[in-house]
C-alpha cells in the first residue's frame, strides 16, 4: 500500500491504489485531498510546509511552477505542466507552488514575476524561467540540468 504524504500538514497516509484511482483520497489529520506523486500525470502540489521536503530533499530534477489562480499566463502554462508530469514518467519531479498561499517560499527564492518555473538538481536552484514558455524549451533547460 502506497504512502502519501500530505501537502499541507505533513502528515503519512496509507492509501490503497484502487481507491486513489477511483476517488479522493483525503488525509486522515487534515482531510486534504490527496495527490500521489505524478498520479494520474499532474504535477505534485508543494506548500511552504512541504517544500523542503518534496523539492529541496528530492534526489534528482525539480521543477517547480510558481504560480497563482488569478494569473492568465499561469492558466496558459497549466497544461504544459501538466504534460511534462504526465510525459516524464517520475524522471523529473514536477510540482506546482501557489505563490498567494506560500508567501514564504515564493519570498526565499525572490518569485516577482509568475509565472515562474524553477529548476532544482539535488536539492540546489540552478536554473529559472520567467513567463509562458512553449514545452520544448522547458525539456531542453530540463535537459541541461
Amino acid at each position: 500500500m502506497p504512502v502519501i504524504v500530505c501537502p499541507n500538514c505533513g502528515t503519512k497516509n496509507r492509501v490503497d491504489a484502487a481507491r486513489m484511482a477511483k476517488d479522493a483520497a483525503v488525509c486522515g489529520k487534515c482531510r486534504t485531498p490527496l495527490v500521489a506523486h505524478n498520479a494520474g500525470g499532474q504535477p505534485l502540489i508543494v506548500s511552504d510546509a512541504t517544500f523542503e521536503r518534496d523539492v529541496l530533499g528530492f534526489p534528482n530534477t525539480a521543477l517547480v511552477d510558481c504560480w497563482a489562480p488569478w494569473c492568465g499566463p499561469c492558466r496558459l502554462i497549466a497544461p504544459v505542466i501538466d504534460q511534462l508530469a504526465a510525459d516524464t514518467s517520475g524522471q523529473y519531479r514536477i510540482a506546482k507552488l501557489n505563490v498567494d498561499e506560500n508567501p514564504a517560499i515564493a519570498a526565499k527564492f525572490n518569485i516577482q514575476s509568475i509565472p515562474t518555473l524553477l529548476i532544482f538538481k539535488n536539492g540546489k536552484l540552478v536554473d529559472r524561467l520567467i513567463g509562458v514558455q512553449p514545452k520544448p524549451a522547458i525539456e531542453a533547460r530540463l535537459r541541461a540540468a
